[in-house]
């Protein structure tokens, strides 16, 4: 730590915080989170190292991006992960911010490609983020948008398997997590619907009174409609992103090249980044031809770069995070959510 300044702490969690730091060389602020090793057991330890190993991997320019990581501490028992400073705070804030005064759809159109374009460099390496949410979305002045907290991401051994823990927010829950299925990279693209969705209504799509309640809404009930402001085109992407069908939900190829997104790609990417994203197999095939040249043309024009668990399996572990008493509920939920009973009303 001694190669940086602490500027204040901006987080707090069970096992340790995030501060704002200034690199003592040059002045550059950063982020650098700091894990109690010695307060985790077995599993949260491997998970902390885990994030950091997954930072230093991720390089995109919409990815929170990573400096270093080193112990800390008279034993060696803090782990500091040094990661790049958004400027602009997260997504959940800046939305609260508005106090009910609707995004533009330009603006909506241009941060949702871009986070789309992050879950795509993830799922093509076989990561699962797993927590995907407004809160975890970073945004910098220049409004270029940087998904962060890989925390609880996962890897996958094969781009087919599917993850056998239920990890993520409550109110960004796929309906197969919340019914104890099994799951991979299209309950990260629920939860992208769910940002679109919170983007577009500056509220969350599922809400419910209680935790029982949430749960049947996701695995039932319907989001209200979006704002008639916004085009058919967009309103039938969020509906297409909250299909209750995992198999019928949209990966980030799909959605990378439909016309309302691709043709926007290009603003985001340099050319070498375009060819590096796009001109390599990917998860389930390749991308489709029409997406590069589009692309490319877009950057041309802009002058390049601007900027689960099976059904029923004993030990199924409600997300993280949650009070003793959600938990319980989720669980009771997911078995309700087995009944006929008109719990999403």
């Amino acid at each position: 730590m001694e190669r940086y300044t602490v500027s204040k702490v901006v987080g707090k969690g069970s096992f340790g915080k995030a501060m704002l730091c200034k690199r003592r060389r040059d002045g550059k602020l950063c982020i650098i989170k700091q894990v109690d090793t010695a307060r985790l057991g077995p599993r949260e330890r491997r998970e902390a190292q885990r994030e950091a190993a997954l930072l230093a991997t991720m390089r995109h320019p919409n990815i929170v991006g990573y400096w270093e990581s080193f112990l800390h501490g008279a034993r060696g028992e803090t782990l500091c992960i040094v990661m790049d400073y958004a400027d602009g705070g997260d997504l959940y804030g800046y939305l609260k911010s508005r106090r009910g005064s609707p995004l533009p759809e330009e603006r909506v159109l241009d941060w949702f490609v871009q986070i789309t374009l992050a879950l795509k460099h993830i799922h093509d390496r076989k990561i699962l983020h797993r927590d995907l949410k407004s809160q975890n979305i970073f945004l910098t002045m220049s409004r270029v948008v940087k998904l962060g907290d890989f925390g609880i991401a996962k890897v996958l051994a094969n781009t087919m398997d599917h993850a056998r823990t239920a990890i993520g927010t409550p109110y960004y829950m796929s309906p197969e997590i919340c019914q104890e299925k099994r799951y991979n990279h299209k309950s990260d693209m629920w939860s992208l619907g769910c940002v679109l969705y919170e983007m577009a209504a500056l509220r969350h799509a599922f809400e419910g009174n209680d935790m029982r309640q949430l749960v049947a809404k996701i695995c039932r009930g319907q989001p209200a409609p979006l704002p008639s402001r916004y085009s058919a085109a967009l309103r039938a992407l969020v509906a297409e992103l909250l299909s209750k069908d995992a198999h019928a939900r949209p990966g980030a190829n799909a959605v990378l090249r439909q016309a309302l997104v691709r043709d926007r790609i290009g603003g985001f990417l340099s050319q070498a980044q375009l060819q590096e994203e796009f001109s390599h197999t990917v998860l389930h095939g390749r991308v489709h031809d029409a997406v590069l040249p589009a692309a490319a043309a877009a950057a041309a024009a802009g002058g390049g770069s601007a900027m689960g668990a099976a059904a029923g399996t004993p030990g199924f572990v409600p997300p993280a995070g949650l009070a003793v008493d959600d938990r319980r509920a989720v669980a009771a939920a997911a078995a309700l959510i087995a009944r006929p009973a008109a719990a999403a009303r």
